[in-house]
């Protein structure tokens, strides 16, 4: 295990108050834990980004944007430039909606549709794009069959 995925997992076990050892995000609702406690408090919507290794672990965690209290900019330009400044294999998307519906938007189908064709043409996987709520609500594209 690479130093840097070393301390990203401990920056972010410390950043969401975890007491256990982070280990692979393999399932839709472990992401959602993540993307919950780092933007619960979040009063706009602000998309990140978990990069992962090839065993899924987290390498990083990057906030891509910062928006309103209804619309965020998340641009396939902007994903994989830090996907590939960490080496990352896959990412997993993420943002909120401070309203609390987890309903995805036409704006937000369309843009996973197009960071997911982008991540085929570079060679790394969008393993799933969440919206997640401050009560711990999430969607997962990839549970819903968006993905």
């Amino acid at each position: 295990m690479y130093v840097r995925e070393l301390h990203a997992r401990y920056r972010l076990r410390r950043l969401c108050g975890w007491s256990r050892p982070l280990g692979p995000v393999t399932a839709p609702r472990e992401a959602a834990r993540i993307f919950v406690a780092l933007l619960k408090d979040e009063v706009v919507e602000v998309g990140g980004l978990l990069c992962l290794s090839a065993r899924h672990h987290v390498l990083a965690y990057h906030e891509l944007s910062r928006g309103t209290v209804d619309a965020t900019i998340l641009h396939p330009r902007e994903v994989f430039k830090a996907a590939l400044l960490t080496n990352a294999s896959g990412v997993i998307l993420g943002h909120n909606h401070p309203s609390g519906d987890v309903t995805p938007s036409p704006d937000d189908r369309a843009v996973t549709g197009r960071i997911a064709a982008a991540g085929v043409v570079m060679g790394i996987e969008l393993a799933d794009h969440l919206i997640v709520a401050a009560d711990g609500t999430y969607l997962s594209f990839k549970e819903t069959g968006l993905l």
